[in-house]
């Protein structure tokens, strides 16, 4: 079974506060062009996308420059829903192990285009970030907008290891065990929109 983790593109889609608005119209029309075509215009950080370090960090790495193979693995999910922070917990340890892709279920999707979804969102603990690092995952991912906010510490922190962050994720309440398939466009730009999904096994 395939769950798909992705919000859907459309217009009119609430960006992070500050950035660009996303415009989708339909550019060509069938009845009067002879051909359907539709134009968008988008930030890579809108809805569901994936973060890489030369978004906050001082770096020439694109995102493209990635190997595919960080965008694809086993999953896990850390259930934090009702917590307004993610903290460190010796249980994740024994939960979370080398080379995954790591989902964290705040419940917050509900809000996504509510003021709220990105004022009161929970934020990640430096210590649940450093857990993340030496356990050496390829990404994390969560249903909010932000694993934190200004100075974004935790971004930064995971960025220095190259750990891939994908923000704005949804169903991730619905996963057990799973697969992890988080493809960004293959783009020359910091970060990317992408069509995430988990193939449930």
């Amino acid at each position: 079974m395939i769950i798909d983790l992705t919000h859907l593109i459309e217009d009119g889609m609430p960006p992070y506060p500050g950035d660009t608005a996303t415009v989708l119209r339909h550019s060509s029309e069938l009845q009067t062009d002879h051909y359907n075509n539709h134009q968008l215009t988008i930030n890579m950080h809108a809805g569901t996308h994936i973060d890489g370090p030369m978004h906050l960090l001082n770096v020439k790495e694109y995102l493209n420059e990635f190997p595919l193979e960080r965008f694809i693995g086993e999953g896990v999910v850390i259930d934090v829903s009702g917590e307004k922070e993610i903290l460190y917990k010796e249980e994740y340890e024994g939960i979370i192990e080398k080379d995954q892709i790591v989902l964290i279920h705040t419940g917050y999707s509900k809000f996504f285009g509510q003021p709220k979804y990105f004022a009161d969102h929970p934020v990640m603990t430096l210590a649940f970030a450093e857990l993340l690092v030496r356990k050496q995952v390829k990404m994390v991912g969560l249903d909010m907008p932000s694993p934190d906010k200004y100075p974004f510490e935790v971004h930064k922190h995971l960025f220095s290891h190259k750990i891939l962050i994908a923000e704005n994720l949804t169903n991730v309440g619905k996963l057990d065990e799973f697969e992890v398939i988080a493809l960004p466009l293959y783009i020359k730009a910091d970060s990317s929109i992408a069509r995430v999904i988990a193939r449930v096994k």
